[in-house]
């Protein structure tokens, strides 16, 4: 329906003709407020003195010259300024009045209309009933008393308004009326209401109007409503909210909070020596744990522990390496054990808390990690929030902060746009796999360099081979190319970090890098007792010189939330609210419900989501199964590595052994797509490794088989990324366009003309024919 003084104005040319029952509303939402209107009058003035309640002035004619200045430029034809009737029964208008085509409005004061006069102080009593006893009235009124058609079309509009209304919708949360059954509520409290109204309500909230006042005077009364109606959906409703309830998170481990925990803060940017100083103390412990952000750091720190002399087993989700006699444990951080003590424990990367994927990772192992001392390593993004975090849980919080060894020199001449100003020891950045490979191509065709590479979806094992061929000085590889997978997890000789762009793709769009990924990044440039003591970064190109330049000098960007995710009974007791839901729909139904502080977030699980949607093919299998699968480490962008995922599954679900069934590689890639190859196939050993490690074992039988053709295939990548001097291959191919022709695309024709058109087009055997006709 239209609205506006046009409307209105509409509507007091039909009254008078006797077309419909309407008279004109005195509404705040098309006129100026009383203060603009009544200057002179003191607040007080609109109070009723016999009821005590506030009252809309009358609204009068002249009052219009207030609306702006389109408004006045309304024109009516026929338009009588004689006064109007509200109902059809008044058919005894003089047809011969006087009337003026094309009548301008006019300022002059008219008589008070129908809205706004006595008739609202007459139903104004009725806004100081209780809404429980107005809801009863209503419930046991027989039927609905008769009213004019204007007032059952502002009722009508009234009633829009409250159910698209924001603050009635957040305010039914409060009684577990949940955003998405509050329009269903809504439209049965209306056809309730409808069909019991009486006069007083009905006269009172047309007075009022579609606006605020009208939607928290029937808030009250339809909670009452909906206690009674639907107290079942209320109770489910409740229930789920509960079973979603992520508040308090730190008093999900009684155990860690009955302990007085130390927390050592070793806040400082990168080559600082904050991890060495935290793994000193670590050694000394009698027990210890080390939680590492990658697989590779957590390798590395086993390999240095057993080194010194100090016992210790290494746990990844892919690999359980336990050494006798030890008590010091180098770990992922999604596997860390909240049921062991610890002497001491660290928690590397702490900032990574804020990641929008991994953060509750680190949120859990800080929080229920039962240690007497927790070194917490990172930059001092997340000072802050560590220090509130630590204020709710009682745990002591020392900070020691650090700075560069050496600090970090931009060098204003750039490469200008030239790989062959690389020199030795350099590590170029780029952030495509595409680009890593076209730059390995571009130095090694125009200088006397050779490259190391490493990206992120190279093995752990491929990626430290790498990094030791670029660290020996005895070795011809004095160039490394890498993407941001540099940034953590190696120990490198790197003298100067050139960035061959400062913009990436985020999956949705190219994006700049973020400030703090670029410092993270050019902190690997100079290292203390190498080669390099000294750090240099600059950029490719000079116009990313200035970029490079801002995001050094910025300070790191205060973190407000931590990441955090449901443990698996969460997800289970939420699962038993809504039994019918598959748990994609669960999942999804739980970030739309669940309750948060104001210091986390739910982290992004979309990846989750599109695993569990493929695994609904499968069905003999439980929630805490299915909850597993879903995180098994696939690449959900790779189909070969999602069929493999979905043909474990299946095998796990018809209760049989599950095998490998792939085949191995005999020799290194000899160009991208043998190389893609290899990168798939490990990617599922390792997905299997990690499967083994996560459920029974006599389920994931060719554990020692796995683990074999992965180191295999590690090799095989090694030497295929030593000798690569080809032009890289998407990952996924775009499919085959139809041919176009002149005029646009070509649509796929019919099998059976294109078969029609192919012999038809054949030419025909002369002498075949000959020989029939004679």
């Amino acid at each position: 329906m239209a609205r506006g003084p046009a409307t209105h104005l509409l509507r007091i040319y039909s009254s008078k003709n006797n077309v419909s029952r309407i008279r004109f509303l005195s509404s705040d939402r098309f006129f100026q407020s009383s203060k603009e209107l009544y200057p002179n009058e003191p607040p007080k003035s609109h109070v009723c003195s016999s009821f005590d309640c506030p009252i809309h002035p009358p609204f009068k004619t002249a009052q219009l010259h207030k609306l702006p200045s389109y408004y006045h430029k309304i024109r009516v034809p026929n338009f009588n300024k004689q006064l109007f009737s509200t109902l059809v029964e008044n058919e005894k208008f003089n047809s011969d009045s006087e009337s003026t085509e094309g009548v301008e409005l006019e300022s002059d004061e008219a008589r008070d209309c129908h809205v706004g006069s006595g008739k609202s102080v007459e139903f104004a009593h009725v806004a100081f009933h209780d809404p429980a006893e107005i809801y009863r009235e209503l419930r046991d009124a027989p039927k609905s008393e008769k009213q004019t058609r204007y007032d059952w079309d502002m009722l009508g509009e009234i009633f829009s308004c409250f159910s698209k209304s924001g603050w009635a919708s957040n305010q039914a949360l409060a009684v577990y009326i949940g955003a998405s059954f509050f329009p269903t509520a809504v439209q049965k409290f209306r056809n309730f209401f409808f069909k019991k109204c009486q006069t007083d309500i009905v006269k009172y909230l047309v007075s009022l109007g579609p606006c605020n006042e009208a939607e928290r005077f029937l808030f009250p009364i339809f909670v009452e409503f909906c206690l009674e109606e639907f107290s079942d959906e209320i109770k489910r409703f409740k229930g789920m909210i509960d079973s979603a309830d992520l508040t308090k998170p730190h008093t999900w481990f009684p155990f860690a909070r009955a302990m007085k925990r130390k927390i050592i803060y070793h806040c400082g940017p990168t080559n600082s020596g904050k991890t060495y100083n935290a793994l000193q103390r670590y050694m000394e412990a009698k027990k210890g744990i080390y939680c590492s952000p990658l697989r590779l750091l957590a390798m590395e720190v086993f390999d240095k522990m057993n080194t010194l002399g100090v016992y210790c087993s290494l746990l990844t989700g892919q690999e359980k390496k336990h050494v006798p006699f030890s008590n010091h444990i180098s770990c992922t951080v999604e596997m860390v054990s909240t049921d062991e003590l610890y002497d001491v424990a660290i928690i590397d990367e702490i900032q990574m808390m804020s990641d929008p994927f991994r953060g509750y990772a680190w949120t859990r192992a800080f929080l229920g990690l039962k240690a007497d001392e927790i070194h917490v390593c990172g930059d001092p993004s997340v000072l802050d929030i560590v220090r509130k975090i630590c204020s709710e849980t009682g745990d002591q919080l020392v900070e020691n902060h650090y700075e560069r060894f050496k600090p970090l020199v931009v060098e204003a001449k750039t490469l200008l746009g030239d790989l062959r100003n690389v020199r030795s020891g350099d590590c170029v950045v780029a952030f495509s796999r595409r680009e890593i490979f076209e730059v390995k191509l571009a130095i090694e065709k125009y200088t006397s360099h050779r490259c190391c590479v490493i990206y992120g979806a190279l093995p752990p094992e491929t990626r430290r081979q790498q990094a030791n061929l670029f660290n020996d000085q005895d070795k011809e590889y004095d160039v490394l190319v890498a993407s941001d997978a540099v940034g953590m997890g190696l120990n490198l000789n790197i003298r100067r970090v050139v960035f061959y762009s400062l913009s990436k793709y985020n999956g949705d769009k190219i994006v700049p890098v973020a400030p703090s990924q670029v410092k993270q990044i050019a902190g690997r440039a100079g290292r203390r007792g190498s080669r390099y003591p000294d750090g240099l970064t600059t950029t490719l190109h000079l116009d990313d010189l200035d970029y490079l330049i801002e995001c050094l000098k910025k300070p790191f960007d205060e973190v407000k939330k931590v990441g955090l995710f449901p443990f698996f009974e969460q997800v289970e007791l939420f699962a038993g609210q809504l039994p019918d839901m598959t748990f994609s729909q669960l999942l999804g139904k739980f970030g739309e419900n669940c309750r948060l502080d104001g210091s986390y977030f739910l982290c992004k699980h979309d990846h989750i989501k599109k695993v569990a949607n493929m695994l609904e093919k499968v069905q003999a299998i439980s929630l805490e199964d299915r909850f597993n699968f879903c995180f098994a480490p696939v690449n959900i962008r790779d189909p070969k590595a999602m069929y493999h995922l979905l043909r474990f599954a299946s095998s796990y679900a018809q209760k049989l052994p599950v095998n490998i069934a792939m085949g191995m590689p005999k020799c290194s890639a000899r160009n991208d797509t043998e190389l893609l190859d290899l990168e798939t196939k490990h990617q599922v050993l390792s997905m299997y490794l990690w499967l083994s490690n996560h459920f029974k074992e006599e389920t994931f039988p060719y554990v020692k088989k796995a683990e074999a053709m992965a180191t295999d295939i590690a090799d095989l990548l090694g030497q295929s990324l030593i000798k690569a001097c080809w032009k890289p291959e998407s990952r996924n191919k775009p499919k085959s366009k139809p041919e176009e022709n002149e005029d646009g695309h070509e649509r796929p024709r019919s099998l059976i003309k294109l078969y029609k058109k192919k012999r038809d087009e054949s030419p025909s055997p002369p002498q075949y024919v000959e020989k029939v006709a004679t």
